[in-house]
């Protein structure tokens, strides 16, 4: 073999080798904005995340240009998993902050991801939805938190359309399983809460009415 052809093997495999790496780093600190934006969503810091949001875009951004040639790279594994932390950030923001429903959140081709990545980001989003119901319970507003619990019902529903190989959805069954039984321990979390407001404004009113008969006599 000549020295021509194992010049452009080499040379093309470096520069496969190099773009793998640097956008390998670049798909971590996508991850990281990512998980930066849902800390910032719990902590009511909607700026914070939508900024963290923003940055996680223009990163997969950078990666689908520095793999256009490199189909194979791309489809390694690390991009789609760097995806879906952007879909459960970037919807779950969306739900939260902006009051969208499963009807009006963006689709994989708004948010340029694969499928797989989307149905995969869209079932972590019930467990940061429980984590939200449960600091709305600990203020107390669980009544208003059962419009999340209802989102959390609508994710499942959809994502149990989605019965295929994991070869194909990338274990998506195995999260979809997990969310049925999250949505139940989150009911009773908002049935007990909401019983024992019950309970304390029934007292409420007792010592009340005693006061008012102690007063009177």
């Amino acid at each position: 073999m000549n020295n021509e052809i194992t010049s452009k093997i080499l040379k093309d495999l470096d520069a496969k080798e190099n773009a793998r790496d640097s956008t390998i780093s670049i798909s971590r600190e996508v991850v990281r904005n990512c998980r930066k934006a849902i800390f910032a969503i719990h902590r009511k810091e909607p700026t914070t995340a939508l900024s963290h949001i923003d940055q996680s875009l223009q990163l997969l951004t950078s990666i689908d240009q520095k793999l256009t040639s490199y189909p194979d790279v791309y489809y390694g594994g690390f991009v789609e998993h760097a995806q879906q932390e952007f879909v459960e950030c970037s919807i779950l923001y969306r739900l939260i902050y902006k009051k969208a429903d499963l009807e009006t959140v963006p689709s994989p081709e708004d948010l340029n991801v694969s499928y797989a990545a989307y149905l995969n980001g869209l079932a972590d989003i019930p467990g940061e939805l429980r984590r939200h119901i449960l600091s709305m319970i600990r203020r107390g507003t669980a009544q208003e938190s059962e419009i999340y619990l209802n989102l959390m019902e609508d994710i499942y529903s959809v994502l149990i359309m989605f019965d295929y190989p994991d070869v194909i959805v990338k274990g998506l069954r195995h999260k979809t399983d997990r969310i049925r039984p999250l949505i139940e321990r989150t009911s009773g979390d908002i049935t007990n809460a909401l019983g024992q407001q019950k309970l304390e404004e029934s007292m409420t009113k007792f010592e009340s009415a005693l006061q008012r008969q102690h007063h009177e006599i």
